[in-house]
């Protein structure tokens, strides 16, 4: 049997001691490999596995779920909320679901949110309502995950909290990113500046929201542009609110217009109480004119719009095709507004809803308007309130209405008689009377079915739902 000597063996091991030393060095120098497992099973904070068994939260009852939250209160010692209490004892449970958590105005510190998990993950909600609840960072953030990893709900308000942090609004990104559940999203009295800004819009580009509500968020400039950027490429998003942001008529109806050009999804476009102006009405509707499939309401309510816009608008009304609800109420349209897009409005196919409330419309323009109603057979409601519609006006649109068949409201002031002739007075009641009974009759003959769907569709933007107040 042969054997090395000892110094072979020593040779052998300095040998070997070479080797491991060049295969750590080549192992230092060579490449390093880190697996994550995918965003979606990443949660920081929680020491529970998600349960693969949908129903094993939701066979616990109100009553054990008030228990479990009173006990993880006691744990994160801090005190039980009573209106979550209340509202836990009077909800109706249906398959694991509710209809509403409604914390508004409640302080939830990080202990507080903390204490919200056992809720969050045994009942989905059909709405969350955390407006003003003084959610901080860690809060926020905490809160914010629970949401998304137990799929909590599918409306979440989480308006007027300003000290989310950076911390909260990643949580805020990764919830409109991953959730399935969550369709609808409003954020309104919230700074959105570059930053959250950035975050927000790049979530957007593969979220699965469809109403996004940022109503005064002081969106103009830098933050709307890093946000049309994503919106132009969203296939998901029906429904965009974007009143009291200060949009001016340059850079931000720009960007609008924009928008409309590239994107053919978005149904819904609220633009009101902005300074879009007559230069910014010609970027809309500059887009408008791309929009084949997509948008059917837009409202520019107060916009600081007047008849000199509607020139624009005038060019671009006969080849609209998809353009249902247009509301451009409290500008300053003045009867010439009103002449200016008459002709279009008697040519256009799509218009069925139009809001002039408060544009400075005197009889001279209800005139005019009463000469689209006997052309235009798709008009279906038209808002005339807080105008100085008066006997004259009030003639035309009663004549009128006796050759149009499709309007089935016509939103008037009941307008208090200021003739001294009895029989102007009383011509003046008739008027509205006839105004209103006209109405009624073009509603039974279009059916309940589409009079219920004009008043459900009124109702969702803000229209009247009265047929006449005369």
């Amino acid at each position: 049997m042969t054997r090395c000597s000892d110094k072979e063996n020593e040779g052998l091991s300095d040998d070997g001691a070479e080797k491991s030393n060049e295969n750590q060095k080549k192992r230092s120098k060579g490449e390093k490999r880190v697996s994550f497992p995918p965003d979606e099973h990443i949660v920081s904070g929680f020491a529970e596995q998600r349960s693969t068994d949908p129903k094993a939260d939701s066979c616990l009852t109100l009553t054990e779920i008030m228990a479990a939250y009173q006990r993880n209160c006691s744990i994160h010692q801090v005190e039980p909320k009573p209106h979550i209490l209340q509202q836990l004892q009077q909800g109706v449970c249906v398959g694991g679901s509710v209809k509403c958590l409604d914390l508004k105005g409640e302080r939830l510190d990080h202990r507080s949110c903390e204490a919200l998990e056992v809720v969050l993950k045994s009942l989905h909600f059909d709405f969350i309502n955390l407006q003003a609840t003084q959610l901080e960072e860690n809060g926020a953030a905490s809160l914010l995950d629970m949401i998304s990893y137990y799929e909590s709900t599918t409306h979440l308000d989480i308006s007027d909290n300003s000290s989310m942090g950076t911390s909260g609004w990643k949580a805020l990104a990764h919830l409109i990113k991953q959730s399935v559940s969550l369709s609808r999203l409003d954020l309104c009295n919230v700074p959105i500046v570059a930053g959250p800004a950035q975050c927000i819009s790049k979530a957007l580009s593969s979220s699965r929201l469809t109403v996004l509500n940022l109503c005064n968020a002081q969106l103009s400039g830098v933050p709307l542009y890093t946000l049309v950027g994503a919106l132009k490429t969203n296939r998901t998003l029906h429904e965009l609110h974007l009143a009291n942001n200060l949009l001016n008529s340059y850079q931000d109806a720009l960007q609008l217009g924009d928008l409309l050009r590239y994107n053919n999804t978005l149904q819904t476009l609220e633009l009101s109480n902005n300074v879009v102006a007559d230069a910014g009405l010609e970027e809309l509707c500059d887009g408008l004119k791309w929009q084949t499939t997509g948008l059917q309401v837009l409202l520019l309510r107060n916009n600081q719009i007047t008849a000199k816009g509607m020139e624009h608008l005038a060019r671009t009304l006969p080849v609209l095709k998809v353009l249902q609800v247009l509301d451009l109420g409290e500008n300053l349209l003045g009867n010439e507004g009103i002449h200016v897009i008459r002709e279009s409005l008697m040519v256009n196919c799509s218009v069925q809803q139009l809001s002039l409330t408060q544009a400075n419309i005197t009889c001279e323009g209800a005139v005019a308007l009463a000469e689209f109603l006997v052309e235009n057979h798709q008009i279906k409601r038209l808002d005339l309130r807080m105008n100085d519609v008066r006997l004259g006006g009030l003639m035309a649109l009663s004549v009128a209405l006796k050759i149009n068949n499709s309007l089935v409201h016509l939103d008037l002031d009941f307008i208090p008689s200021q003739e001294q002739d009895e029989f102007l007075s009383d011509t003046q009641t008739r008027l509205q009377a006839e105004i209103t009974q006209r109405c009624l009759i073009n509603a039974r003959l279009r059916g309940p079915a589409e009079e219920t769907s004009e008043t459900s569709t009124a109702d969702a933007h803000g229209l009247p739902d009265n047929t006449t107040a005369a």
